[in-house]
């Protein structure tokens, strides 16, 4: 009797060291992965860091920051060449990511604007249109504490025919970014280039893509250069 009680009481104190190592093992994945999502971009920002170090940019300049549809932008000092450029874009990277390192990659440099392109990336993860505005908003509010002075463009998020099936979501959002820049007001400003690369059908127009269909050719480039020469000149005014 009290043999089978003994087992039955080692076979709990078991069960329960066992349920105690798989909690304290997700407890630690848990803890862990803000961590890797926060370290998921640290290469390439150590790789601005490095470069920075070389030869630091200008301080002053116009500072081009947010996913790949700016880091594939290979020709942007040549597009600009009136214009003191610093490349900052890390594809795959969504606004908050940008926040994120906003210490690191933004701020350092001390531009008289900011142009930015981040959104889509956001909401192709699942975000909502009001999570991705509200990003933005935070993002907007910590450059203002350090950088109150500098003009910040936002760059709508374009449609593409990879992504053509978050359009309604897309549209969404830069309605948001839009009333809320509107309502700001100061050295804030939107670009509102979605429409320019729509063809006569209203869907994207598939010559001005790679393969891919979601990043933009040598011709996609030019349509998003002219549209902000355009926004710069109009500010200028």
């Amino acid at each position: 009797m009290f043999l089978r009680k003994d087992a039955i009481l080692k076979q709990v104190f078991l069960s329960c060291l066992l349920m105690l190592g798989a909690f304290q093992r997700v407890s630690a994945q848990s803890a862990a992965a803000p961590q890797l999502a926060a370290d998921r971009w640290e290469a390439e920002i150590q790789a601005f860091e490095n470069s920075d170090k070389t030869k630091a940019p200008e301080t002053g300049g116009v500072l081009f920051i947010g996913s790949s549809t700016i880091r594939l932008w290979k020709t942007l000092a040549q597009d600009f060449p009136q214009l003191k450029v610093i490349n900052r874009g890390f594809g795959g990277s969504q606004i908050e990511d940008s926040l994120r390192y906003a210490d690191r990659i933004i701020i350092p440099y001390k531009p008289h604007r900011i142009i930015l392109y981040a959104g889509g990336n956001d909401l192709n993860s699942g975000k909502t249109p009001e999570r991705v505005a509200e990003d933005f908003k935070q993002l907007i509010a910590r450059l203002r504490q350090q950088l109150p002075d500098t003009r910040i463009t936002y760059i709508s998020i374009l449609a593409s025919p990879a992504r053509w099936h978050l359009d309604e979501k897309i549209r969404q959002t830069n309605d948001l970014i839009k009333t809320f820049v509107a309502h700001e007001g100061h050295r804030l400003s939107y670009l509102d280039a979605y429409p320019r690369l729509l063809g006569t059908d209203g869907k994207p127009r598939p010559e001005l893509y790679v393969e891919d269909r979601l990043h933009l050719n040598e011709a996609g480039y030019r349509v998003l250069q002219a549209a902000v020469a355009a926004h710069l000149k109009t500010e200028k005014k």
